[in-house]
């Protein structure tokens, strides 16, 4: 097996239990579990998730993805005292998620407030290659003389999403000594979930079962001699759908058959089941490094772990939220992070599950369509927060300001529009990096067509030239501007790339084109000054700049609305996250190495980074400008997002897209790779206490291993491929090992090489 890292909490603190249970969450992709505790604690938040699983409760409400009936709570009685490590003492304790396998550990000796000593040991996974499975082992061990045990644990359908239920409890079952079910349905009875649980004691005890308030539980009650463990095996079933093709009663028998099947093999066979799966997924995903910071190759373990356990990769109706499977904030829905940030893993490493979530886009065209229709514009306007349709679920107002009782309308929904863009900018990396022309040919075409569509009638005339008005960038700290520069130059591209596919693809349509081709020479594209530097929008050059130092250093808390109203800091140069340093990022072709040094200088010191998707394109930007270790201290500012001090950081789930930004970072940051007129570069530059990198790329029909090493590089494939190292290209049929030194330019009239190949 790989040596791959333990991600640890390092001792129980009530102040960040809802940290590790995001950070420590399990998960794949179909379904997400936070890893709290078995036992409760008031301030902790538990969370069962299901891809694609949304609801609408109530008039006025959001979506939001369904917290679902809890299966982890075990309540304990050691003695006729309740386990909480609230009192007592701790003797000992480890809580460790292994990423190799997937298995979530903890294990605690507690001395109890009567000052008797017992040990306790958990353990949980949710399997990768059985879906709706997840597996749990409980084991007390008495210590100090015999003890008088009770155990409670079974499906608790009290969960809710803050305050919200949004499932009905449609029936509960017991079925013999071990079997348990809840059948649940969402209120608008549109989606049905089945949970059900096998639980087994390792050692004859009284027990009963009880269904009251939403609950329906196992009782246990027994004496362990001194020394001696009883064990309490829970395997459970989650099966869900929205289709009504089985009868209810049929789709709970088939849902219960299925547990029983996994019951009979027990938990140890089920977890070297999984444990395999996981296995191919490092084997084709994982990036190693070593560097004298062990916390580096934590990193890139955490990020990997959790881009593969938030994906669906199962269901192309549904994508990857904000938080992943990991917890309920922003009601789990899907903003732009997925193409921009998180499809890049998966393009390079997984691309049939960058097809899907592209295919998600294209399943929900026609919510897209209606958007811009009822906006009076033509083509396709996709909702700035998604769900499990095409309609927007931005909600209308933000919360009541409590001195006015006013409630402030949210913009984003209304002027945040980039997000069209960035999906037709996700659609031509695809095809750039896997020339699949079937589904360019219809899901791509069609997207670019529908978005470019979109612009083309979003355009203003005014000035002689086309312009576009009353937009929200990146920079979500300006708002309402005219002529965006990533937004124009976004659209810009998103015309042109759907006029060169129509071309391509034979997909003829004389208006299209003369619309596109008036579009595209008469669009206004915010042109670089003396010092290069392209102006944010139409009014940002002419507004104040102030010392944002105090608010850098508290950068994601927007302590800045603390001192200064939205109105105020939107007109100030004031940068909530990087927006022209964005578009040189996306759009590398299009900007001079100088414009991109001189933009990145402009703007970062007026770049607060109150948004976690900040950092890490500062970062590799820096590293493309050659400054590799001033993007490693950007890069380790992106992963103290989530795995930094802060003990409230992800409360409410992690930050989906700094994971992908972490790999990102590495591979595009330090590894130098991107995409340049369609074709594959990379310029590898380590940071000094880096000894080595090796990661595997996928790039049309090859699969791709890199390793470098003391300033060489290795390049192993499967079949022949063409790409650009250190600006000179090559091509290799198996295997290549290359110095930097050899692509240096020529010194004295000496000639360079291609590098050295050995096979």
């Amino acid at each position: 097996m790989l040596n791959v890292s333990v991600l640890t909490d390092p001792g129980f603190c009530p102040h960040s239990l809802n940290k590790y249970a995001s950070i420590m969450a399990c998960g794949n992709g179909y379904m997400g579990i936070r890893a709290a505790h078995e036992e409760d604690y008031t301030q902790q938040t538990r969370g069962m998730y299901l891809a694609g699983l949304y609801h609408r409760a109530g008039r006025n409400e959001t979506t939001e993805l369904v917290n679902l009936p809890d299966i982890t709570g075990i309540e304990v009685e050691l003695d006729g005292v309740n386990f909480t490590l609230l009192s007592g003492d701790i003797i000992e304790w480890q809580r460790e998620l292994a990423f190799a396998n997937g298995e979530l550990r903890r294990s605690v000796i507690w001395r109890s407030p009567d000052g008797k000593r017992y040990r306790l040991e958990s353990r949980r996974f949710v399997s990768l290659d059985q879906l709706p499975l997840v597996a749990m082992q409980l084991a007390i061990t008495p210590l100090d003389a015999a003890s008088q045990v009770v155990m409670k644990t079974g499906i608790d359908a009290t969960q809710t999403n803050t305050g919200r239920q949004h499932l009905d409890e449609i029936s509960v079952r017991v079925f013999d000594q071990h079997y348990m079910q809840g059948v649940y349905e969402t209120q608008n009875r549109a989606s049905e979930v089945v949970v059900s649980a096998f639980c087994q004691l390792s050692a004859k005890s009284d027990s009963c079962f009880t269904a009251k308030n939403r609950r329906v539980s196992a009782h246990y009650c027994l004496t362990i001699p001194q020394g001696d463990t009883v064990t309490l095996d829970k395997i459970v079933w989650v099966a869900h759908r929205s289709d009504k093709a089985l009868s209810q009663e049929s789709f709970a028998r088939r849902a219960l058959a299925d547990l029983k099947v996994c019951a009979a093999r027990g938990y140890d066979a089920l977890l070297e089941s999984s444990a395999c799966a996981w296995q191919e997924v490092w084997r084709n995903a994982r990036v190693e490094v070593d560097s004298t910071e062990h916390q580096d190759q934590m990193a890139l373990d955490y990020a990997v772990w959790h881009l593969t356990a938030m994906t669906p990769a199962h269901d192309e109706r549904s994508s990857i939220a904000a938080k992943g499977l990991t917890g309920g904030g922003y009601k789990g829905h899907v903003f732009w992070d997925t193409e921009i940030f998180l499809l890049p893993f998966h393009l390079f490493t997984r691309p049939q599950v960058a097809r899907n979530l592209l295919r998600y886009r294209w399943l929900n065209l026609a919510g897209a369509r209606e958007k811009a229709r009822r906006n009076g514009w033509p083509g396709a306007l996709f909702p700035w927060e998604s769900a499990s349709s095409g309609k927007e679920e931005t909600p209308e107002f933000a919360a009541i300001n409590i001195r006015t009782g006013m409630r402030q309308k949210v913009a984003s929904a209304l002027a945040e529009h980039h997000i069209v863009a960035d999906i037709a900018w996700a659609v031509v990396a695809y095809w750039q990096a896997t020339h699949d022309d079937a589904f360019m040919r219809n899901e791509g075409l069609t997207l670019l067509m529908e978005t470019a569509a979109f612009w083309m009638g979003r355009a203003t005339e005014i000035n002689g030239r086309l312009e576009i008005h009353d937009v929200i960038g990146p920079d979500e700290y300006t708002e309402h501007v005219n002529n965006n520069a990533y937004t124009n130059y976004l659209a810009w591209h998103n015309v042109a790339c759907a006029r060169r596919f129509m071309a391509m693809f034979g997909r003829e349509d004389a208006r299209f084109t003369e619309n596109a081709t008036r579009f595209l020479t008469r669009l206004w594209l915010p042109e670089a000054n003396s010092d290069g530097v392209i102006p944010q929008d139409d009014t940002f050059m002419a507004k104040p700049a102030i010392d944002l130092s105090r608010y850098k250093a508290k950068a994601g808390k927007q302590t800045i609305l603390l001192d200064y109203s939205r109105a105020e800091v939107n007109d100030m140069q004031i940068l909530k996250q990087a927006d022209v340093v964005m578009l040189t990022y996306l759009l590398p072709e299009r900007f001079t190495p100088q414009q991109c040094a001189a933009n990145l200088a402009f703007y970062e010191p007026r770049t607060i980074h109150d948004s976690s998707l900040s950092k890490d394109i500062h970062g590799i930007v820096t590293a493309r400008c050659g400054d590799t270790e001033g993007a490693y201290a950007f890069w380790r500012d992106g992963v103290a997002i989530d795995l930094g001090d802060d003990p409230h950081s992800c409360d409410d789930g992690i930050h989906a897209a700094a994971t992908g930004a972490i790999w990102s970072g590495v591979i595009q940051g330090f590894a130098g790779m991107q995409i340049v007129e369609g074709e594959l570069h990379l310029a590898p530059s380590l940071p000094a206490h880096w000894r080595r990198l090796a990661f595997p790329l996928r790039w049309r029909n090859a699969t791709l291993h890199f390793t470098y090493e003391n300033e060489v590089l290795t390049i192993e494939t499967t079949t022949p491929v063409t790409l650009t190292l250190w600006g000179k290209t090559l091509r290799v049929s198996v295997r290549k090992v290359c110095a930097y030194k050899d692509f240096l330019a020529p010194v004295n009239g000496t000639a360079t090489t291609e590098g050295r190949h050995d096979a």
